[in-house]
């Protein structure tokens, strides 16, 4: 059985000048993921698990992080470009201190590198963004290829354009959670335009609201 809790990020406190340059962070080394015991059944099959969690309806967002200092620059994962990848597991956690969180997958080849800058950034998606959440929500592909984004005001992480709304944050605390990781990021700017729809998945696809 994997640890319960694991932070190997302290919190980063508000700094009154600039903000200090986030320290590096050994990531864990690649799980074996069965969190189930080989003594024991899984009380439900994956199969059923996806199909009555699929009922649930989320936004969809996507979870950037800045280059690293001797990337080729490509964003896919594999390198020290940007980093980036789609996430529907996006919720906000506490108002004081404003937290959010997010869950990614522990073989995820991009969450080591968001870990390693120690910093995010949350784009919300918009009703018509969802070719761009399938660009990053592919494998070994140039995600951020002809995607027009600068870089977020405190982090430095990429920016999208023309997202609905964004939150630049700090990695605050890292807990396990089965075959996902539960980050906490704890905010540091934030903005919204207040127009336009958000982009929903439900089901395995992708909608919107309608009056």
């Amino acid at each position: 059985m994997a640890a319960t809790v694991v932070r190997y990020l302290r919190s980063v406190g508000s700094p009154t000048s600039a903000p200090a340059e986030p320290e590096p962070v050994n990531t864990l080394p690649r799980p074996d993921l069965r969190a189930v015991g080989e003594d024991e059944r899984a009380p439900v099959s994956p199969a059923e698990f996806r199909a009555v969690l699929s009922n649930f309806a989320s936004g969809v967002t996507v979870i950037t992080a800045p280059p690293g200092t001797d990337g080729d620059g490509n964003g896919d994962g594999n390198g020290d470009g940007p980093a980036g990848f789609a996430c529907q597991s996006f919720a906000s956690l506490s108002l004081d201190p404003p937290l959010v969180t997010f869950m990614v997958a522990r073989t995820s080849t991009t969450w080591p590198r968001i870990a390693r800058a120690g910093v995010f950034c949350v784009n919300i998606l918009g009703a018509e963004q969802g070719a761009l959440c399938r660009s990053f929500a592919v494998s070994g592909a140039d995600k951020f290829a002809g995607v027009p984004h600068r870089p977020s005001p405190v982090t430095g992480s990429p920016r999208l354009d023309d997202v609905p709304a964004w939150i630049d944050c700090r990695i605050h605390a890292v807990h396990t959670g089965g075959d996902h990781l539960i980050v906490v990021g704890r905010v540091e700017a934030m903005g919204a335009d207040g127009e336009g729809d958000p982009l929903l998945f439900h089901k395995g696809r992708f909608g919107r609201f309608t009056s």
